[in-house]
Parts: structure tokens; C-alpha cells; sequence
């Protein structure tokens, strides 16, 4: 198996799901678009993962190979019918992708928050074994404002009613990280935009706060990522 992976910043990778990859033998291949890597061919790779960045999905003039990419998004779930997964900017894309929209979130949603699975993510294969009401690392200010034709919101939060959804049988995604680790604030800290949206939602000082209350949650997060993965995999199998 080799799973496909577009990333739209250098610090934002799989994270903690690197780690399952690895004790599964399973490869992985990072496209890195920002850079301006061409998408290859899709006929070794068995699923596609996408990634989060700081830009948003109608920043097409700053970001041109985002056409390209909502293209072959479309052709990866739509028309062939491959497993996808999608966190925050992902999630996004596959919405946009696939006919729905998106809009800048009321107010941002950045830390360590709740997200709550609806009854249809209780019933999602997805999220076996994980509780109805998760922690998790929320750092967006966009948000899907409407799935597209066909998807099943599978969670929500007081402020996002699209926290993760399933389009059709093979793709899911999520606003939410559930790749955090423990080295992941601080390297998205240290982007410009991130850093700015910390401050203006959290105030001065926010990044330390932050870290705090994401290493006080690490453990379930991880074991949340474990979970998650090992159902994706199943899921696909």
C-alpha cells in the first residue's frame, strides 16, 4: 500500500499518523505544492491524504496550484473512487472540490477544544471506539459553510456546524487535527499568519497557553489519532 500525500506547508505532515504509518510498512509520498511539485500520476498510490496550510481555498491568485489541486481532488473521490482523508484546509478542499462552499468562521476557533460526533459519526466506521465528545486541536478561521451533494456531517461544536463529514463511501474529513503531536505547536506557532490568528482570538501571550493545554490533552489525542487511523485503514481494507 502507498498512501499519497499533498502538503501546502512544510510543518504541516501527517504528525503523529507518520508514526502508524511506519509500524504498518505502509509508505507514504509528500507532495509539497507550495514548492511547486506536480501532482504525479495517481496509479501506485492507494489513498490520498490532505493536509492543512495558512492559506484559504479561494486564494487562487497567491496560490495558483490550488486549481490543480481541487482538480484532482475531484478526480481522486469523484471519478475514481479512492479512500481520502482530509484535516482542516483538506476538509475544506474536498468540500469546495466537490460543490460546496466555504466562508470565514464568525469567530475564529483556535485551542484545545470539544467536538462532538452527530449520531451519524457515533454510526461511522470512522470513529469506532472514540468517545462522543473529543479533544482535540482547533486552529482555523474558515470553516465549510455548506458539504457538498452527498456528504454526512459526522461532528459539530458550538461555533462549526461542519466538523467532519463523509462524502459518499470512500472520503472523510475533519477541520479539527487529530495528527497533533508534541512538537506541533510550536512549528505552527512560528508561522506568520497561525501566530497572528493565536493572538487575535487567544491575546497576547496565547502560544505558551496553548502548548499548555495541548500537552495536558496529548495522551487522549493520541490515542484518538491511533484509533482513527486504524479505522481509516480498516475502512479501505
Amino acid at each position: 500500500m502507498r498512501v499519497l500525500v499533498f502538503q501546502h506547508v512544510d510543518c504541516e505532515h501527517p504528525g503523529s499518523l507518520r508514526q502508524f504509518l511506519a509500524e504498518d510498512g505502509i509508505h507514504w509520498d509528500a507532495i509539497y505544492l507550495h514548492r511547486g511539485d506536480k501532482i504525479p500520476s495517481f496509479d501506485k498510490y492507494d489513498a490520498l491524504w490532505v493536509m492543512g496550510g495558512p492559506m484559504d481555498v479561494w486564494d487562487i491568485e497567491e496560490n495558483p496550484w490550488l486549481v490543480a489541486e481541487k482538480a484532482a481532488i475531484r478526480q481522486w473521490v469523484s471519478v475514481l473512487r479512492k479512500p481520502y482523508l482530509g484535516l482542516c484546509l483538506g476538509h475544506q478542499l474536498l468540500a469546495d472540490a466537490l460543490g460546496g462552499t466555504c466562508g470565514p468562521q464568525k469567530v475564529s476557533e483556535i485551542g484545545v477544544l470539544d467536538v462532538e460526533l452527530t449520531d451519524e459519526g457515533k454510526a461511522d466506521a470512522l470513529f469506532t471506539g472514540t468517545p462522543d465528545t473529543q479533544k482535540c486541536l482547533q486552529w482555523h478561521s474558515v470553516r465549510v459553510a455548506q458539504a457538498p451533494e452527498g456528504a454526512t456531517v459526522l461532528a459539530k461544536s458550538d461555533v462549526c456546524a461542519i466538523q467532519a463529514m463523509r462524502v459518499g463511501s470512500n472520503a472523510w474529513s475533519m477541520q479539527y487535527h487529530v495528527e497533533i503531536e508534541p512538537d506541533t505547536i510550536d512549528n505552527w506557532g512560528a508561522i506568520p499568519a497561525y501566530a497572528q490568528a493565536l493572538e487575535e482570538t487567544l491575546g497576547e501571550g496565547a502560544l505558551p497557553r496553548l502548548k499548555q493545554d495541548a500537552d495536558k490533552s496529548m495522551d487522549l489525542c493520541l490515542n484518538s489519532a491511533q484509533t482513527i487511523y486504524k479505522n481509516f485503514m480498516l475502512a479501505i481494507n
